[in-house]
């Protein structure tokens, strides 16, 4: 399996517990395997259809809901470093959906725990674009206790910068005022100074505050990517709050 470099991705999840290395590592190797079978013998050659098609293989072998879930947050992980590594071209996790698990309340995250999701330490080939966008988002849904909703519906003129405050439209198109930490106005400042520019596109809405890879406006599911990409166990926008 030496195309997929798996080793070198492992490696490459700083802040990671060994526990949680290990499944990776299980998983990761697991899929490897399976899509090598299906032909596919490195990354490369891997699309959305072949990874569905694995997903629907666990299902059809007995494996529950929530262990799948987890199996494609794996593989999401993976494809985003091979995407900035330069082992594909593109990611085909985008748009990859997987079977939920039982319902359940979001794991509250320990102290050291959002520590590395805010400070996640920079690694050589990040995106320094994304980082910035992904650390205002962090720093939006945990200083602020932003909605995903409402996080993902931000324009530019509900931004008061100067005044440390943004304007939010909750359920019922009701507004209210929130109050931004200092370090969310940095991290805010700094994406739209100086990076949100690198994602748009001619089809990009002008107002919205926080654009994806297509330049289009951020959605819950974009927001719960970087939560994964940030944060050392699964969590949910929910558990920031």
């Amino acid at each position: 399996m030496d195309n997929w470099g798996l080793g070198a991705w492992l490696k490459s999840l700083s802040g990671v517990a060994d526990s949680t290395r290990a499944v990776y590592a299980r998983d990761a190797d697991a899929a490897a395997g399976w899509l090598h079978e299906a032909g596919h013998a490195s990354p490369a050659s891997v699309d959305r259809r072949a990874l569905r098609r694995y997903l629907a293989d666990l299902g059809s072998r007995g494996y529950a809901a929530r262990t799948i879930t987890r199996k494609a947050s794996v593989l999401r992980r993976y494809f985003d470093w091979a995407r900035r590594t330069g082992r594909v071209e593109a990611d085909p996790t985008l748009g990859l959906a997987a079977p939920r698990g039982p319902s359940r309340l979001p794991q509250v995250l320990k102290d050291d725990q959002i520590h590395t999701l805010i400070e996640k330490p920079a690694r050589a080939g990040d995106d320094d674009a994304r980082d910035a966008r992904d650390l205002a988002i962090v720093e939006l849904l945990y200083g602020s206790g932003l909605r995903v909703s409402e996080l993902c519906g931000l324009r530019h003129e509900d931004l008061n910068l100067s005044r440390l405050e943004v304007r939010v439209w909750g359920k019922g198109a009701k507004q209210r005022l929130v109050p931004l930490s200092e370090p969310a106005v940095d991290a805010l400042r700094d994406w739209l100074a100086h990076h949100r520019r690198v994602f748009v596109t001619p089809d990009t809405p002008d107002a919205a505050v926080f654009l994806n890879q297509r330049g289009r406006a951020m959605t819950p599911r974009d927001v719960r990517r970087v939560l994964d990409r940030r944060s050392v166990v699964p969590t949910h926008p929910h558990a920031l709050r």
